[in-house]
């Protein structure tokens, strides 16, 4: 039975306007090459709306209380069942949990967290970032009302990390992956070859940049400087090559 969520998540959804609840976990099974699919039993509304994330209380190596924030991937409300998807090929507090989440396990979280949701006026969209975005990217383009164009640019250290996912039958889609290829994690090479290859779409369109905190600035940089202008681009830096997380479960954003 899930009892009480920790007095520390309590005091922070109080102070960020959220929630703080207890869940179960009811899976954790290896995607892929660098993921794992952690299904959470709880109350569903922590997930919030697409584009929205989660924080979850862990212990790292030392045995002190981290935040790590994840984007959620799918919600089954009447089963009050919440999806992760957590990149497990590095070493952290996260994927160490991920990998060693059992049935049963119960683990704080804290949400709905995060500011970035689907443009409703937008004609189509692009997704672009690494595998840590997938995700939330997937997340919202189920969101994205028929007609619509969704197009995809990820890159990835495995190409078996190329996950898909089925969409409705009004949605366009286009999926572009690129295998990493030894490039350093802050290097946005890859990611700019896709975009050179993207033909920017009629009509008005919205880019979502999430993963690698460089890569995303180069990212936005680019599609700037090919006429998308800033407030129709959504930026999220997941993460910082060479960094740890801070605390609350984002990299540090000082340069």
């Amino acid at each position: 039975m899930l009892s009480a969520p920790d007095a520390t998540s309590i005091e922070l959804a109080k102070r960020l306007n959220a929630h703080a609840r207890l869940f179960e976990v009811v899976s954790s099974s290896p995607l892929g090459a660098s993921f794992h699919e952690v299904v959470l039993r709880g109350d569903p509304a922590l997930a919030g709306v697409p584009g929205n994330d989660v924080m979850v209380r862990l212990v790292d190596a030392k045995g002190r209380n981290v935040r790590r924030r994840y984007s959620v991937r799918s919600v089954e409300e009447e089963q009050g069942l919440v999806t992760l998807w957590i990149v497990t090929s590095h070493e952290g507090a996260g994927a160490h949990w991920a990998r060693e989440a059992k049935p049963g396990d119960q683990v704080d979280l804290v949400g709905p967290r995060g500011k970035i949701t689907l443009d409703p006026l937008a004609d189509w969209y692009l997704f672009a970032g690494d595998t840590s975005g997938l995700a939330s990217f997937y997340r919202l383009a189920e969101s994205i009302e028929s007609p619509g164009r969704a197009i995809f640019i990820v890159e990835v250290d495995d190409i078996n990390d190329a996950l898909t996912a089925p969409f409705d039958e009004g949605l366009g889609v286009t999926g572009i992956f690129i295998e990493r290829r030894g490039r350093a994690y802050d290097d946005p090479a890859g990611l700019l070859s896709g975009l050179a290859a993207f033909e920017m779409p009629a009509n008005e369109g919205h880019a979502y940049l999430f993963g690698e905190f460089h890569v995303i600035r180069a990212l936005g940089a680019a599609l700037s400087d090919r006429g998308l202008p800033e407030q129709q681009q959504s930026h999220k830096a997941f993460w910082r090559a060479g960094r740890h997380n801070a605390e609350h479960g984002e990299p540090e954003k000082d340069l």
